[in-house]
Formats: C-alpha cells, sequence, structure tokens
C-alpha cells in the first residue's frame, strides 16, 4: 500500500488518501519535488504505462498501438465473407444495439460499406418492445428483405435461438461483440469478439468497445479487399476518418481508455474538430460547444443526446444521424435528439427519487436491488450508475412492466465484475436474459424471482465488495498549494491524456485553505470559494454534494476551521476569461 497523502487516513468522506502508482511522486508537501517539466511523465508511469513506452503513450498514434487484426479468432473468416459481400455486390444488413456503442459501430459499418459500393440497411431494435439484441423475428425479417450477410454490431454474443433460425433460413450472420461469452458460442458464419473464453492473443484487447473491435474488422476487410486487387478499380475509403465514430463509442461506453483505445480517442478527436461528419457537427453544434468537443463532452454532451434516441425516443436516430451526408436532415435529427435528451432528464429525476426510497427498505446485501412498477426501462442504467456513487457497492434497477416482466440495468465498482455475475445468474436459472461486462450489465427477470437473484448475487460476491470497499481509497497525482492551481497547471495536467475509465484523470490535493464563502447551487451542487495562506482564492464546486458530509462540511466550516480540499482541476472559461478551478471531491480537516 502506497503512503498516505497529508497523513489523511480517514477524510470527510471516511476515504484514505493516498499516492497513485508509486509513493510520493511529487512529495508529501505542497510543491515539494513537483517538478513541471517532466509532470506528464510522472502522470503516464503513475497510471501503469511501462518506462520504454513512455514516448509511445505520450503522443498515442494508431500506427504505435494497432494490434493485427489477425490474431483474433474468426477474424480473417468475417473479413474475407465482408470482401465476398463487397465484391458480389449483396444486400447486407447490419443489426446494432440501441445504445451509443451500438450506433457507432453501426454508423462505422454502414459508411464503410457505402463507401465500397453497398447499400447496407441498419436495424436498431427497440428498447421497450424488442429488448437488447437480436431476435428471430427481426433477423428474419431482415433476410425476407433480401439480406444475405447481417452483421450484429455490439450484440449476439447470447443471442443463441436467433442465431440459430437465421442460420436455419441460410441467412450468414458475423456477430461483432466485445460483451462476456459463454463457454458455447452461437451459431454464426464468425464470432469475431477479444472476450470469447477461447481467445488467445486478441485476449489482450478485452478493453475495447464493439465499436473499437469494428474498426478493426474494418481494417482487416480492406486488406482483404486490396489482396484481392479490389481497389485497382475502385477508390480505397480512408479509414482514419472514421475514427470520430469509434472515440464516441468508446468513450460513451466507458471502455478503458489504455492502450489502443486512448490512441482511438486521441486521433479521432482530431478528426472530428475537422468536423467531416455531418450529423456529429449538428450535434455539437445542438449541444452549444463553442470549439472543438474534448474526451469530457463525448461522454457528457454528445453520448447522452445520441443515447436518447434509444432510451426515451427512437431508437433508430442516433444511427440515422450519425449516417447522414444531408446537412438539413443532420441538423433536425440533432434537434430532435436534444430534446428526448431534455425529456430523458425529467424522466431520470422521477425514477431516481423513487429508486432513493426504495432503497430505504431494501435489503441489506452486497449488491443493492430496487425495482418498480412505473419505472422507465430507459434511464434505469444512469440511475443505477448515480446510486452506486452514492453507495459504493454495485447497484441494480429493474423496472417492472404490466406483466410482471422486469428489466434491470446494473453497475458496479471497481474490482466486481459483475457482469460475468449476472451470467452465472442466468446460468443457474434465475434469469430470463442477462450479460454485460465487468462494470454493468443487462438483465431480464421474473419480477417474482428478484429476491433470489439478490441472495444469489450476495452469497457469490460478498467477499469481494466487502474487500473492494475495505480498501477504499482515493488516489492522487500532486500535492499543491492554491496559488499553483492555474490555467497552466490544467493545461499540463491534460497532456497525459485523454482520461476516462482505466486511464483516470489526474486528482490533486491543494491546501490548506479556509472558506471565505460556500453556497448550494443548482441541483443539489456546492460552489464554494476558498483561500490559501497567501491569500489566494480558488473557485471550487463539489457536485451533487449538499447533502453528503462533504457539501455540509463546506456549508458549515468558519473562517477558523482550514481544509485539504480535493479533486480535479478545469478550466472556466466562463465570459472567455480563462482561470482555473477545482472540481471537488473530499476534503479532509488540516487542524
Amino acid at each position: 500500500m502506497s503512503a498516505s497523502v497529508l497523513g489523511v487516513d480517514r477524510s470527510i468522506l471516511g476515504q484514505a488518501w493516498r499516492w497513485r502508482g508509486t509513493d510520493s511522486q511529487f512529495g508529501t508537501e505542497p510543491d515539494a519535488g513537483f517538478r513541471p517539466d517532466d509532470l506528464v511523465t510522472q502522470l503516464l508511469l503513475a497510471r501503469g504505462c511501462p518506462r520504454d513506452a513512455v514516448e509511445t503513450h505520450r503522443l498515442p498514434t494508431i500506427r504505435g498501438f494497432m494490434p493485427d487484426p489477425s490474431i483474433f479468432r474468426d477474424m480473417d473468416r468475417a473479413a474475407e465473407r465482408l470482401a465476398d459481400a463487397v465484391c458480389n455486390r449483396e444486400a447486407v444488413a447490419i443489426f446494432g444495439d440501441y445504445d451509443v456503442d451500438g450506433a457507432t459501430s453501426a454508423a462505422l459499418m454502414v459508411r464503410l460499406l457505402r463507401a465500397l459500393g453497398l447499400t447496407p440497411a441498419a436495424y436498431i431494435p427497440d428498447r421497450i418492445t424488442e429488448g437488447y439484441g437480436p431476435t428471430t423475428a427481426a433477423l428474419l425479417r431482415l433476410g425476407q428483405g433480401g439480406a444475405s450477410l447481417i452483421l450484429t454490431v455490439d450484440c449476439g454474443a447470447q443471442s443463441y435461438e436467433p442465431l440459430a433460425a437465421a442460420h436455419a433460413a441460410g441467412i450468414d450472420v458475423v456477430v461483432v461483440d466485445h460483451h462476456k461469452c459463454a463457454s458455447e458460442l452461437p451459431i454464426a458464419y464468425a464470432v469475431v469478439n477479444p472476450n470469447r473464453l477461447d481467445e488467445d492473443a486478441g485476449a489482450a484487447f478485452g478493453h475495447l468497445a464493439a465499436v473499437g473491435v469494428a474498426f478493426l474488422l474494418a481494417a482487416a476487410l480492406l486488406r482483404t479487399l486490396r489482396s484481392r486487387n479490389f481497389f485497382e478499380t475502385h477508390p480505397e475509403p480512408k479509414l482514419i476518418d472514421l475514427l470520430d465514430l469509434v472515440a464516441l463509442g468508446t468513450v460513451a461506453d466507458v471502455a478503458a481508455l489504455k492502450g489502443l483505445n486512448r490512441a482511438f480517442v486521441t486521433q479521432g478527436l482530431k478528426i472530428m474538430g475537422a468536423r467531416r461528419n455531418v450529423g456529429l457537427s449538428a450535434l455539437v453544434d445542438v449541444s452549444r460547444l463553442s470549439r472543438a468537443p474534448t474526451c469530457t463532452d463525448l461522454g457528457f454532451a454528445l453520448g447522452p443526446r445520441i443515447n436518447a434516441g434509444g432510451r426515451v425516443g427512437k431508437s433508430d436516430l442516433g444511427v440515422r444521424l450519425l449516417t447522414t451526408d444531408d446537412a438539413d436532415e443532420a441538423e433536425a435529427l440533432a434537434i430532435e435528439l436534444d430534446r428526448l435528451n431534455g425529456d430523458r432528464r425529467l424522466i431520470e429525476t422521477a425514477v431516481n427519487e423513487a429508486a432513493e426510497i426504495a432503497l430505504r427498505t431494501a435489503s441489506d446485501q452486497s449488491v443493492a436491488i430496487v425495482s418498480g412498477k412505473t419505472w422507465h426501462p430507459g434511464v434505469i442504467g444512469i440511475v443505477a450508475g448515480r446510486l452506486k456513487e452514492q453507495l459504493g457497492r454495485p447497484v441494480i434497477v429493474i423496472a417492472i412492466d404490466e406483466d410482471g416482466l422486469g428489466k434491470g440495468s446494473g453497475r458496479s465498482i471497481s474490482g466486481v465484475d459483475l457482469g460475468a455475475a449476472v451470467l452465472a445468474a442466468k446460468d443457474a436459472g434465475l434469469l430470463i436474459a442477462g450479460g454485460g461486462h465487468a462494470m454493468a450489465a443487462g438483465l431480464s427477470i421474473d419480477a417474482d424471482r428478484i429476491p433470489a437473484l439478490g441472495e444469489f448475487l450476495h452469497e457469490r460476491l460478498a467477499a469481494v465488495v466487502e474487500r473492494s470497499r475495505q480498501d477504499r481509497a482515493i488516489l492522487f497525482d500532486a500535492v499543491i498549494a492554491p496559488g499553483g492551481l492555474t490555467p497552466d497547471l490544467v493545461s499540463s495536467l491534460d497532456e497525459a491524456g485523454p482520461y476516462g475509465m482505466g486511464w483516470p484523470a489526474p486528482r490533486i490535493a491543494a491546501g490548506p485553505v479556509r472558506v471565505i464563502r460556500a453556497d448550494t447551487v443548482g441541483n443539489g451542487h456546492v460552489r464554494a470559494v476558498v483561500a490559501g495562506a497567501d491569500g489566494r482564492s480558488v473557485k471550487t464546486v463539489a457536485f451533487r454534494h449538499a447533502a453528503t458530509p462533504l457539501g455540509q462540511a463546506l456549508l458549515a466550516a468558519g473562517p477558523d476551521r482550514r481544509l485539504w480540499i480535493a479533486g480535479r482541476a478545469k478550466i472556466d472559461d466562463w465570459n472567455g476569461r480563462m482561470s482555473a478551478e477545482l472540481h471537488l471531491e473530499d476534503a479532509a480537516w488540516a487542524d
């Protein structure tokens, strides 16, 4: 265990403060050992970058991280089948999930196949009426419509009956997925998934979002067509131009931003900044972004709007936006998604409040499960994420329909593989369907089996959840004096990005400070101005902390109490004036 930061073993929020990576990278006193000239190197090493790969990680490129697609099982087989479809001008359909990863994966394949001369159809199921993944009716309907080849993207790994029906009907199906697989794979022409249990070298890329896997298949397809001399008579598409879609899907799906994913996002943001995709440009405009999008914008501005179609509107709106080249259509679709995102916020607030009430009487198990009959299934994943942050343990939120069928979405905490546990519950006969990732899972269940599911997950995960909670600590990259929080520092910290899941943004501690003034703003946020001993003031915001011990401490702290504050440094460019502020995540009394 690394040494404590500033001697804080129990903060206001009950957490230990520890150094990320090696002990005391920047010293244990404000500004001690803080060397801006090698700050980026320190940040990279603390996130697990090998010392001999610092330069590769400093400016992540596709060339520097791209594997040979052939290392993945079934990749070459899938590429050959797609190449056949291109050369023979077959009718191809893309079946995608209704979230951002599914929409971007489908859009990537649609745009690529269009550039190769095909007119692929995109099919996105309705979240409410059809649910997650392929159905037998949908696949057969696509086949009856003429499709001889169907690609499932961001789904299909667990679709045994629908894929068997498609096979029996003579339809070839290529599965492009990243969700956890069972030991038995569905009947398909090819299953490309780094999380296949029999995967070898490709398993090292299990952190890829589905859109990343789709990009690798696209690269394999172009290589195959090149070997067939296809591009002697046809223009070769520039695969790099599709990286904006890969970046959006990767960040929105909360995929770990390490290795190849960092290269995808870094280079994809450059493509997005060039505004080559008409639909994405329209989405940027309705999101009221006056600059080129950042990684944070992908997750909190663009992604939620794409998701809104699948959550509370028409599920195919996102794919239609990302594949259109008509500026007027793009504007109309972007405006509609923006409106639906506003509706989603209202629905989410209502379900979140109801779920918080339900938690008061829920059993105190290692995985908190709450359910309700009037809850909209389109927002339960977001609510589960918010409750998980509040409770510090995995949460599953289940919406029950009038027939007693529950659709659930779960979010987990670090070190607890919820997706594998849900898959085990399905194998044990407790679920109608279920699966997912380590950090997120989805399921369908008869309402009367919910208590049994809670007991099953508690028995399976209690020890690992408790261990994760006991090890609860927040990790730091630097300690600075309040006057050191400047725009230049924020810019230096950003150079080791992009940041996200698996590659966390730098966290700094500052102080000691006194609270000059504090008040509540917005939806439960606490805004405070603090000052150090040198009189330099710092603006801070503690989002959604008004009712927590952190928010209460800020509001109650008088000028005679001193605090160490902790959080992420951000740029505030309000009214064109650049200043730095700290988004607070914790604090500790300094005296």
